[in-house]
């Protein structure tokens, strides 16, 4: 597989850096906090390379004094915002809410770059602002009693929690915006078809009534979810000898 398309031996992370031609007037950190700025006003289907360039009045082949393509700078910022994630010391708070702490925040920086979500996989995440999140995550796991590949598949667990629910937290927020509604008066708005098929689905309908607001309440439901995971990692650390 040839470099460019290979993800790993591709990686901005494993190659050396990119002799530099006549004088750059940016430096690369300010690139990539004009692509993240650009990335939240316009989103990944506004972003190119010449939009950056415009953004920060420079020209378009500038932008290549500092990165090899618009594949290696969205490596970069992926590995950016990854810094704003904020890791409680389990020391201080305990192995738990160490935990809770982590996910909650990775949340947080996912809904505050919904964009981010769907770069996720593309490159191993081995930056130097990912590769604190993975230590400190499994410094976390391993005070709690976790150890070998249970920590990789709890920490996993964790991370896929909260990247779930940004997803559909991103695409319940676009979808209100883009109707200029309410979260509630979208799923108001599909009553009239439950009604309809009440009688083909009576558990879901039932329930449907009964529970008119669950729908668009997604941090109480989060959090319901989050917890149960922490409940499940202590049980299963409460069974070993």
């Amino acid at each position: 597989m040839a470099p460019e398309t290979d993800p790993v031996a591709g990686s901005v992370w494993l190659r050396p850096g990119r002799p530099r031609r006549g004088r750059p007037q940016l430096s690369r950190e300010e690139i990539v906090g004009a692509a993240v700025a650009l990335l939240d006003a316009e989103g990944i289907e506004g972003f190119s390379m010449r939009r950056l360039a415009a953004s920060i009045s420079a020209g378009a082949t500038s932008m290549y004094f500092y990165v090899a393509n618009k594949d290696e700078l969205l490596e970069l910022v992926v590995d950016e915002i990854l810094g704003e994630v904020e890791i409680p010391d389990p020391d201080q708070v305990g192995w738990r809410e160490a935990a809770a702490g982590v996910v909650r925040a990775f949340r947080t920086v996912l809904l505050r770059h919904s964009w981010v979500l769907g770069l996720f996989g593309n490159h191993p995440a081995i930056g130097p602002n990912a590769m604190r999140v993975s230590d400190r995550t499994i410094a976390l796991l391993t005070a709690a009693g976790l150890s070998g590949a249970e920590v990789g598949w709890a920490s996993n667990l964790l991370m896929s929690h909260a990247i779930g629910y940004a997803t559909s937290d991103a695409a319940l927020e676009r979808a209100t915006r883009d109707a200029g509604k309410s979260p509630a008066d979208l799923v108001e708005q599909l009553r009239p078809f439950v009604e309809r098929v009440a009688d083909d689905y009576p558990s879901y309908a039932a329930w449907w009534r009964q529970n008119p607001t669950i729908r668009v309440e997604p941090d109480e439901s989060f959090e319901f979810g989050l917890e149960r995971i922490l409940d499940g990692l202590q049980a299963w650390l409460d069974r070993r000898p």
